[in-house]
């Protein structure tokens, strides 16, 4: 491992960024229950006091906020929200409304004391930068007045009046405070983005304000879909703010482009060489694409003798020092190659040219393969237009769609909705367990098809959340508690009785953080090569666990782990969320425990457990590297990343990845007699298409199970 010992400067640097980051930064896990009522007999001034003194940056700071176009509408928002209990409120892209809207909510009044301004955002990386950036905004430190909650990690304090989060955590708090009572206004951000939760919140915080007449809801939306919000909430008012500060021209392709990699890069190489100052953004679909883009523009720069340019990549699961380098200045010209976290989520000063290929990756689920995937799809119209919005922040500015304009005309007016393409078997566990029975008249904004719904109810019947009339059972109870999918769930629950619970807490957290294994592109092999020796036999989960194992051994370690291509973060917030994990099991009273690494069937045990969790995402071996998935009977093969060098008759798998094959990772050998064994119904349904059916009958004959 010569290559990655002796590393560039940059990279020791980072290392030492690092360390500082997970050494500063104190996460406090609050209890939502204890939090759930508000604190009483407290003056409004006690609650949230004025400061005597503010620093110098305050002031900086407060210059620029008056410079965006929603300080100008700062008077009438007050008095729309004070007279109305629901406010929609449409801003484009780089307003100021995610970061100035809960702040005039504060400065009306409107925060009773004790409780909070409550932000959701669709994503982690948006809560927690926005929460910092508004934190300095105020003056105040971060985790203190202003926190965040995002899965597994939260920063606030009981004296925090505004809390960002994600919508997915509001969603879970509302189970253990139905009416949310810890909260005085509620702003649903990015609502345009449709995700699931956000759906699911529209209909719980709808039922919640004729409920409680002292709550306020405040959505907001970066695109004209604002009829249809205000439909849905009894036609509230609207509130408009504009927020490109100047004109954007928009240049397309006279052809459709064969490969857009190819012409991304010849974009982005012939604006730096012929355009003036200013720097660039580009949307990409995934980190793959985006690190190699990054890399073969750096090196065409170079081949060309220009002069330098900066290339940042930005996508969700960079570490967050990574992705802080994005607001940093530099005296080269700036070119950040982004996922379309970049489009609404966060504002990036100085952008004056956008590249748009005219795609990004969506979540897409069938309910009669079950099969959901991230497949790259042609963005809709409401998105081109968010990042062609992208470079008139700062001075007139320049989009290139690398797509012609009759293509544009063709797409999709708005992005279709999360709910209609997702599996809802977690969401339905939870509205369950928030006491909504008549899941056919919820009040979706755009109900699921009726199919998705069954399957997911299907779903939680065999894993045992739900008894033989759809009521939720007490195992189902207890997986609602579980930020995590509902076969997750139900593994740890049984882990006490195959005597692996301390085991299956470690896989489940290990499967619930970003990939710990780090394979960087000028030492492919070496990285290969180290993860080779943590490669189990048996399968992908036990080598998760054997890296763990290792981590710990090694007394967690940093340079180990980049020495040995592991991403010293991700085991880290697996070890967090490994602990978090733990005291919901002790809450529940589920035994900790661990059988003997020295016996034989110490694996078997673990191997078995996974199976009850995982006993619907089984494949068959058909031929040499052949599978098909039993049920849906979709032909996938390996993916190159498993540690699994043999080809078993049967494996379960954790995920099912579609991109120009159809592959299964994380994947573990079985038996089919441990499938009977954890769910005997399943397999013994009438059902099953031909080629499973014939699979299980011929196995039930070899194994002589029933």
């Amino acid at each position: 491992m010569s290559k990655r010992k002796s590393s560039e400067m940059s990279e020791k640097e980072q290392k030492k960024k690092l360390k500082e980051i997970t050494t500063t930064t104190t996460t406090t896990t609050t209890n939502n229950e204890e939090q759930q009522q508000p604190i009483k007999n407290i003056t409004s001034e006690e609650w949230i006091p004025k400061k005597e003194k503010y620093s110098d940056r305050y002031y900086e700071i407060l210059e620029k906020r008056k410079e965006l176009p929603v300080w100008k509408q700062k008077q009438e928002f007050i008095e729309i929200v004070r007279n109305n209990q629901v406010l929609i409120l449409v801003g484009e892209t780089g307003s100021g409304k995610t970061t100035q809207i809960p702040q005039f909510v504060v400065d009306a009044g409107l925060v009773k004391p004790g409780t909070m301004v409550g932000v959701t955002q669709p994503r982690r990386v948006a809560a927690t930068s926005v929460a910092k950036r508004v934190s300095e905004e105020m003056d105040y430190e971060l985790g203190q007045e202003v926190g965040y909650s995002i899965r597994f990690e939260e920063l606030s304090s009981p004296k925090t009046f505004m809390k960002y989060l994600t919508d997915g955590m509001l969603l879970r708090e509302s189970m253990n405070d139905p009416l949310l009572k810890r909260y005085s206004v509620i702003i649903l951000d990015e609502a345009h983005e449709r995700t699931l939760s956000t759906d699911i919140l529209f209909g719980l915080i709808k039922d919640i304000i004729r409920k409680r007449k002292d709550l306020k809801l405040i959505v907001m939306s970066a695109t004209l879909e604002s009829g249809k919000f205000q439909k849905y909430f009894d036609n509230a008012p609207l509130i408009k703010v504009p927020g490109r500060l100047h004109p954007v021209e928009i240049f397309y392709t006279p052809e459709p482009e064969r490969d857009y990699l190819d012409a991304a890069i010849r974009t982005v190489i012939n604006i730096h060489e012929d355009e003036d100052e200013g720097d660039i953004l580009v949307f990409l679909t995934g980190e793959e694409e985006i690190e190699d883009t990054c890399a073969k523009i750096q090196r065409e720069c170079k081949n060309r003798g220009l002069k330098p340019m900066r290339t940042l990549p930005l996508y969700s699961t960079l570490p967050i020092f990574q992705q802080s380098k994005i607001f940093d200045t530099y005296k080269e010209r700036k070119c950040i190659v982004s996922t379309n976290i970049a489009e609404t989520s966060l504002t990036i000063d100085g952008i004056v040219y956008v590249v748009d290929p005219g795609f990004s990756k969506q979540k897409t689920y069938n309910p009669r393969s079950r099969v959901e995937s991230l497949l790259v799809a042609p963005i809709s119209k409401a998105s081109s237009n968010q990042r062609a919005g992208r470079a008139g922040r700062t001075r007139p500015g320049k989009c290139f769609r690398l797509y012609t304009e009759s293509a544009f005309k063709k797409l999709e007016p708005q992005t279709h909705p999360e709910i209609l393409r997702s599996n809802l078997s977690s969401i339905i566990l939870q509205l369950l367990r928030l006491g909504v029975v008549d899941l056919v008249h919820f009040d979706f904004m755009d109900p699921p098809v009726p199919e998705t719904l069954m399957r997911a109810l299907e779903v939680l019947h065999y894993l045992g959340a739900l008894d033989d009339e759809g009521n939720l059972t007490h195992v189902g109870e207890i997986m609602s508690e579980f930020p995590l999918d509902p076969q997750l769930s139900k593994m740890l629950i049984v882990s006490p009785d195959y005597n692996c619970s301390n085991e299956m807490l470690t896989i489940a957290a290990m499967l619930s953080v970003p990939n710990v294994f780090v394979r960087p592109k000028d030492c492919r092999d070496d990285a290969d090569a180290a993860k080779k020796t943590f490669d189990h036999f048996d399968g992908d989960h036990l080598t998760l666990l054997n890296v763990y194992h290792a981590f710990k051994q090694e007394k967690e370690d940093q340079t180990w782990c980049y020495d040995n291509f592991l991403n010293h973060r991700s085991i880290k917030q697996a070890d967090s969320v490994r602990s978090q994990l733990a005291r919901i099991m002790n809450k529940f009273k589920l035994s900790l425990c661990s059988g003997d690494m020295n016996n034989r069937n110490y694996y078997t045990s673990i191997k078995k457990c996974l199976v009850a969790g995982f006993f619907m995402q089984v494949a068959k071996c058909e031929k040499k590297n052949q599978y098909f998935t039993l049920g849906d009977e979709q032909s996938v093969i390996f993916h190159p990343s498993t540690g699994l060098s043999r080809r078993p008759e049967w494996v379960i798998y954790n995920e099912f990845v579609l991109t120009n094959q159809q592959y299964i990772r994380t994947l573990t050998e079985i038996k089919f007699d441990w499938l009977m064994e954890a769910c005997p119904s399943y397999f013994n349904q009438g059902t099953f298409p031909k080629k499973s059916k014939d699979a299980i009958d011929r196995s039930k004959r070899l194994t002589g199970s029933k």
